[in-house]
């Protein structure tokens, strides 16, 4: 009955079998669940990522090097904050990560100006 045919062992993962249109299809949907996963919910890492870049900015004297960046990471974190209170996480993550943008554009220039000042 089966003589010449070769038997497929199933995934020990899935369950599936192994071909490669399974695998895609398999690989597919777990990709797509990975992405709704990543935009459905709350921005909280996103955000503490900000919050932290922020204030390594501070630390590193942005204040007094680019306050402009600096003071537009502020402001983003804000509307940011202002958008998740609403319960609006996709916008609230677009404007922490335009906020981030700003706050790491403040550390460098504040990083830039401290080895410049560098006697060594």
């Amino acid at each position: 009955m089966f003589a010449g045919r070769k038997l497929r062992a199933a995934s020990p993962v899935t369950g599936l079998g192994t071909s490669p249109r399974t695998r895609i299809r398999a690989g597919g949907l777990l990709l797509a669940s990975a992405l709704l996963a990543g935009c459905a919910g709350a921005p909280v890492q996103t955000m503490s990522d900000t919050r932290q870049t922020i204030r390594a900015a501070e630390a590193a004297g942005a204040e007094r090097v680019a306050p402009e960046p600096l003071a537009a990471a502020r402001e983003g974190l804000l509307k940011a904050k202002q958008h998740l209170d609403r319960h609006d996480y996709r916008a609230a993550r677009r404007e922490a990560e335009v906020a981030r943008s700003h706050a790491t554009e403040a550390l460098q220039a504040a990083q830039a100006a401290g080895r410049s000042q560098d006697p060594r």
